[in-house]
């Protein structure tokens, strides 16, 4: 074991529930990427593990940040296995393909592009909440591992396209389907993809740029897939599919210029799933609309609502044995015939099989048959790291002080017998206060609106228009 030294590891900020995140350059340096290398790497060979895998994003601090972290797993006796600039479900999958191994992501997925950190996996489970916590204190402990560790790269593309397309059953129409890369990771293999695919296909955005020119690297929200919304309408497409900064997260425009929503494309996925795989069990995060419920029990399954956060959603996969697995922000993790993680790649493939194979009515049509509801979209509230928690809580005892029950899983989520429900939890990946309202009618949805915020704004001043 090393010695402690002077360093200190004093941004704390970036240490979040999920993942590492923090503003490259400032809160995220080369040197914090180094402490994070040797600590990881330090966890790794007190579990036995000798080798760890890393992949890096597009964005343009991505490079000097991977190399820090490569040496201080090196620095531990780590062996490291470069992949390169990758899509996060493409590290995923190599780390996969070995037991007892680690993997690390240079990525801030879909945060604005300022922003870096680190995805982790210790022997196909995610890293993250208490072990994160744990990684700070080791830092600051200095408790560090020493060693010589070797350094190789491999390419894991051709392989990961192979896996991606093992899937696809094609029985039906031909497709013509619009793809935006986003300027973003998804480039790098959406190309190869669509070769192996049947159909006409249009790509847009496909050059890497970590300056994102065209959109934030954001597929969960429409207003940023406008273009994408635009081509699939004139060119008359079945669909259109986006992915984030990392091609972990998916975003899908119906063939009339719509956004789906992603608790709705689990449901369409649940279907098809319960074909073969009756009372399977489906989960979906806290933000989830209540159709979710109701139409899985419909259809034979069991839904279970749990925590926000793609590490959680794998975790509580895994406990439960659930099938599939997804957030309202666009993360789907398969675990029918796939690995369990969350790969927007991957998903965007077993959608065009059920879109292609629709034989009794077309994929909108489908769709359409959804019961409708009033969700709003989420809404972002900038409140410090520092805060953000504290509010929820303080919240949290209005509520109790008044004899008032709600749901926990994540932050609050308080239900009205009648009208639909209202949630408040803290981001784990931003500076912000999450809400999003559910109801029957506009009119009810938008009085839940008013009660959310104007509880919220008795501790945290808000913008009440």
């Amino acid at each position: 074991m090393s010695s402690p030294d002077n360093t200190l590891f004093a941004d704390k900020s970036i240490l979040r529930a999920a993942d590492i995140r923090g503003v490259a350059g400032v809160s995220l340096t080369p040197l914090t990427a180094c402490l994070i290398g040797k600590a990881f790497g330090t966890v790794l060979i007190r579990k036995g593990i000798k080798i760890c895998f890393v992949g890096g994003d597009g964005r343009l601090s991505t490079p000097m940040l991977s190399e820090a972290l490569i040496q201080g797993l090196l620095s531990c006796g780590i062996d490291v296995i470069n992949i390169g600039s990758c899509p996060t479900p493409m590290l995923y999958f190599a780390a996969h393909l070995e037991k007892n191994v680690g993997a690390i992501m240079v990525t801030a997925s879909h945060n604005p592009k300022e922003y870096n950190g680190f995805k982790m996996m210790v022997d196909q489970e995610s890293f993250c909440g208490k072990a994160i916590e744990d990684l700070g204190r080791l830092i600051d402990r200095q408790d560090f591992e020493t060693g010589i560790g070797n350094l190789k790269h491999e390419n894991f593309l051709n392989r990961y396209v192979n896996r991606l397309v093992q899937d696809f059953n094609f029985n039906g129409k031909p497709l013509k389907v619009v793809w935006d890369c986003g300027n973003a990771m998804a480039g790098i293999v959406v190309p190869s993809l669509i070769n192996r695919l049947p159909g006409c296909h249009i790509l847009l955005n496909k050059k890497i740029d970590g300056n994102f020119p065209v959109h934030p690297p954001d597929s969960s929200k429409a207003e940023y897939l406008t273009a994408l919304s635009q081509t699939v309408v004139k060119e008359k497409a079945d669909l259109g599919v986006a992915f984030d900064g990392d091609a972990d997260r998916l975003g899908v425009i119906t063939s009339d210029g719509n956004f789906l929503q992603t608790d709705h494309l689990l449901q369409i996925f649940a279907e098809d799933i319960l074909k073969k795989n009756p009372d399977a069990v489906f989960i979906a995060d806290i933000k989830t609309g209540k159709t979710f419920i109701s139409e899985i029990k419909r259809m034979g399954g069991r839904p279970l609502i749990w925590k926000t956060g793609h590490s959680f959603i794998k975790k509580k996969m895994k406990e439960t044995n659930a099938l599939l697995g997804g957030e309202v922000s666009g993360h789907i993790c398969f675990a029918d015939k796939y690995f369990g993680f969350d790969d927007a790649l991957y998903s965007a493939v077993r959608l065009l099989n059920i879109v292609a194979n629709q034989k009794e009515e077309s994929f909108l049509e489908r769709i359409q048959r959804i019961p409708k509801t009033v969700i709003s979209p989420e809404m972002e509230i900038f409140c410090p790291d520092d805060q953000k928690f504290q509010c929820v809580e303080k919240i949290k005892k209005i509520l109790q002080d008044q004899q008032l029950s709600f749901d926990e899983t994540d932050g609050i989520k308080y239900i009205y017998p009648s009208t639909g429900w209202w949630l408040l939890r803290a981001s784990n990946t931003s500076e912000r206060l999450i809400c999003r309202c559910e109801a029957d009618t506009v009119e009810e949805m938008e009085q839940l609106k008013k009660d959310l915020f104007h509880l919220l704004n008795t501790v945290y001043p808000v913008d009440l228009k």
